[in-house]
């Protein structure tokens, strides 16, 4: 982004054989990268016109990650580093805001004191929930400068007692901890499963961006948000985003505030809004993709910090793919592979009846699109003891957070009472290809108690709802489905698809039904039509049930009277839908206990099947 102009915080990057080296070194430095670092930061510090550590002018850094492939949410920042007692009384003068530079300084510690030194982000939330009640205010912005400044101290003290280490005040050891910390998180326990889900190489390793601060929490002309070049839920060529005033990115992702969307910056300051209109444009046309952008406007002043290929839904990489050929961006073989396979996947799974009755309980953001129907569960560790043991859930959070994406991965769906389009939720439900409705005000969750409230109505664990990611819609139960549209871009990325594939794919078809899906689907012919599987049908099994068990021919050839006709119109069936493909057909394979019945109300039922 620096090489196309665009105006970014100035910074420096740690390259992946750094963490490589890291690790190989038993968790150290490696010989040389702390002098390499020093003397950067000199150039850095030019740049920004600051010094690190100065009491008179000082410079704050964040500390990102920076993955060779995007894995967002996955791993640890740490911002506002370089804050203390010392250098705070500094930025108070040169920002000429004591609430501010106290504003900075508690996110800091909190931040710090959870990411590197393990501190549960609740025990700092509990010390700011009591300021707030002090205070007798609702939200974190409506605390003074003082009620800021009391936290500090307390802050430290927590740390110190749980973890037996004193808070560091030395700029250089907070920046030394801070990067080792993302160095580590490259093998905390979101990141190893993310990337098992995705097929992420371990051996990668992360970067580490350490870039100057810039400050979206100075007051009603500063703020911060994410801006995706298009729709990631639909594809649609608009900006879209969120935008918070007066706060910094975390608060934005975290869902701690519930965000505008990014349209209201055009009225707030039109200037800027027009300037990231700019950039996103230059961005998508360099990269040939969907942008993902995370920028902080400073005083009226925009900064672009980060920019990747955007996440998007299955829909949306259809739509987007297919636009962008007839915008000239890519070709069509391009936008073929544009398309994961598992992205098709998911454009093959139904959505809710559009024909059905529902009662819909709530709405919240629409997400993440598609249907999704489950028991409702609270917790990631339950979602996941139950889809273990053959359910479908659906996880209902307060907001998502990294450590749950066990729960999330094995969920249908996933709601959340918190968080914009761009929250955790959001963005690795899009990811994975879930459902996801998140920002449903009406929901009200007692955890602890098992129970819910959407609206008037009350939703107790193991309850079944439904979420519509299309529509922002919770409804009560399990709402009927029905097939997904395959056609327009669907249809014309498949047959561009067809143009330039070399392999030819048939089904595997043991019904008419199955055959006249696969055909619709684009199947070439039948692979292998497996005839006992034509018979597993309940209105079916009985009679296969009846020739095997039968010990006198003539009750066997009355079962085979009922099969014949059975079998010859799929048959007739088949062949007809498939008008001249060839169709595989394997016979009658034995063993023949799979179609004999093993609970006993099912051997009774057959039983009384034969004495008829």
């Amino acid at each position: 982004m620096t090489n196309l102009g665009i105006q970014v915080p100035p910074g420096f990057t740690i390259s992946t054989e750094a963490c490589l080296a890291y690790y190989a070194s038993g968790n150290r430095y490696p010989d040389g990268l702390q002098d390499q670092i020093l003397s950067t930061l000199h150039k850095v510090e030019a740049s920004a016109g600051a010094v690190f550590g100065d009491r008179e002018q000082p410079l704050l850094l964040s500390v990102r990650s920076g993955a060779p492939i995007s894995m967002p949410g996955m791993m640890d920042t740490v911002l506002n580093i370089g804050l203390n007692d010392q250098t705070v009384e500094g930025l108070i003068k040169t920002s000429n805001d004591l609430r501010f530079a106290y504003d900075a300084y508690r996110r800091f510690i909190t931040m710090f004191g959870n990411v590197v030194m393990g501190v549960p982000h609740e025990a700092f939330e509990n010390l700011l929930d009591e300021a707030k009640r002090q205070e007798r205010v609702q939200m974190d912005s409506e605390l003074s400068a003082e009620a800021l400044r009391a936290l500090i101290e307390p802050m430290k003290a927590m740390i110190q007692e749980r973890t037996g280490r004193a808070f560091p005040n030395r700029p250089r050891d907070q920046l030394r901890m801070s990067i080792e910390a993302v160095f580590s998180s490259w093998y905390n326990d979101r990141a190893v499963v993310y990337r098992r889900l995705n097929n992420i190489p371990e051996t990668l390793g992360t970067g580490v961006n350490v870039q100057t601060m810039v400050f979206g929490n100075q007051g009603g002309d500063s703020g911060t948000g994410v801006a995706f070049t298009r729709d990631p839920s639909t594809g649609e060529k608009y900006l879209f985003g969120e935008y918070l005033a007066n706060a910094q990115g975390e608060d934005v992702v975290a869902g701690i505030r519930d965000p505008q969307s990014i349209g209201s910056l055009q009225e707030l300051m039109p200037d800027v809004y027009k300037q990231l209109t700019q950039v996103c444009e230059t961005l998508e046309q360099h990269f040939r993709d969907v942008q993902d952008i995370e920028f902080t406007i400073q005083n009226g002043r925009l900064y672009l910090l980060q920019t990747r290929s955007g996440k998007r839904t299955a829909p949306a990489a259809v739509r987007i793919a297919v636009d962008m050929v007839h915008e000239g961006l890519l070709d069509e073989r391009e936008a073929v592979m544009r398309v994961a396979p598992e992205q098709i996947d998911q454009l093959l799974h139904p959505m809710i009846d559009p024909m059905a009755e529902l009662t819909v309980l709530a709405s919240g953001l629409p997400a993440s699109p598609g249907a999704a129907s489950g028991r409702v569960v609270f917790t990631a560790e339950e979602a996941v003891r139950r889809q273990e043991s053959g359910e479908r859930v659906l996880l209902v959070r307060n907001e998502t957070s990294p450590e749950d994406i066990r729960g999330m991965h094995a969920a249908q769906g996933i709601l959340t009472a918190r968080g914009g389009m761009t929250s955790h939720a959001a963005v690795v439900a899009r990811g994975m290809g879930r459902s996801c409705v998140v920002g449903c005000r009406e929901l009200v969750i007692n955890e602890s108690s098992g129970y819910c409230h959407i609206g008037q109505a009350e939703v107790r664990a193991g309850d079944f709802l439904t979420i519509d990611g299309a529509s922002g819609h919770v409804i009560r139960g399990q709402a009927p489905l029905v097939e997904a549209d395959l056609g327009g871009d669907f249809a014309e990325l498949m047959a561009w698809a067809d143009k330039y594939r070399r392999l030819g794919v048939r089904c595997n078809a043991d019904t008419p039904e199955d055959a006249e899906i696969a055909r619709r689907f684009g199947a070439e012919g039948v692979g292998l039509c497996r005839t006992e599987h034509m018979f597993f049908a309940e209105d079916r099994v009985m009679a296969v049930r009846q020739m095997i068990v039968a010990d006198e021919p003539e009750p066997r050839q009355e079962a085979l009277d009922q099969i014949l006709p059975m079998q010859k119109s799929d048959f007739k069936g088949i062949f007809r839908i498939m008008n001249g493909l060839p169709v595989t057909v394997r016979l009658l394979d034995p063993p023949l206990h799979e179609f004999l019945p093993h609970a006993l109300e099912e051997i009774g039922e057959l039983a009384a099947y034969m004495r008829r």
